[in-house]
């Protein structure tokens, strides 16, 4: 962000859609099933079915009202390229701008890194290219907390700085996730895991659905967000039979 004057929207357009693409398939084809699975062996196949739906939609519901309490003009998906910041004059409004982005992405990455966990607890195969997705995805969420506050400050060190710190949230969200696993959790049950992985599935297919294929589209033609998010999923699908 701070080496170039514009937006590669192509490459953006194309790697956000591939995050998509991988987080939806494994959502649906990997982390729900074993969800119904793991509840199965507690209850009957009809109530753990229910009961996998119930903790996707939950999962969905608790993302969604993160998302909705964050205002519009800091929620990190009304994601800024570099073009539009650019036109905005006023230095305090630019840090204002990036400080509250930096707040809000915080609060939005932390139930992200708790997602991220548990998918890589239901199977460590698939945690490096979840993590690889999360990743991309935090390219624009990024730029919108680095670039105004550069712009602003004149500052690559306090813009760098500001939005490393805000990504840490992530992080921390799995450490959270880990150590209640660890001291609550002793007895980690099948019911447990069944409804936690149902809700991790519910927030990744929501972050992909209002954040990821949104922002694909908007920085690039339709087209190539698709082609990602095809892609992802193929590169997911094929690793996950590689380690079948």
């Amino acid at each position: 962000a701070f080496f170039t004057k514009q937006t590669n929207t192509k490459l953006l357009a194309i790697s956000l859609g591939f995050s998509a693409g991988v987080m939806i398939y494994v959502s649906l084809v990997e982390i729900f099933p074993k969800a119904q699975s793991d509840l199965g062996l507690v209850f009957s196949e009809k109530a753990a079915a229910w009961y996998t739906v119930a903790s996707f939609f939950a999962g969905i519901l608790f993302i969604a009202l993160i998302d909705k309490l964050i205002p519009s003009y800091e929620n990190p998906h009304e994601v800024r390229s570099i073009e539009d910041i650019d036109e905005k004059k006023k230095n305090g409004k630019l840090m204002r701008m990036g400080v509250f982005s930096a707040i809000a992405i915080a609060i939005h990455n932390f139930p992200e890194g708790m997602a991220t966990f548990m998918a890589g607890l239901s199977d460590p195969y698939i945690a490096l290219p979840i993590a690889i997705a999360i990743a991309i995805h935090n390219i624009p969420e990024g730029i919108a907390v680095s670039v105004p506050i550069y712009y602003a400050t004149g500052n690559r060190r306090k813009a760098f700085m500001l939005s490393f710190l805000s990504g840490l949230a992530e992080p921390v969200g799995a450490l959270i996730g880990f150590l209640a696993i660890y001291f609550f959790f002793d007895s980690f049950s099948p019911a447990i895991s069944g409804v936690m992985f149902g809700a991790v599935a519910g927030i990744m297919v929501f972050i992909s659905l209002d954040e990821l294929l949104p922002t694909a589209e908007e920085h690039g033609e339709h087209h190539l967000s698709i082609y990602g998010l095809v892609a992802g999923m193929a590169v997911m699908a094929l690793s996950l039979l590689l380690f079948l």
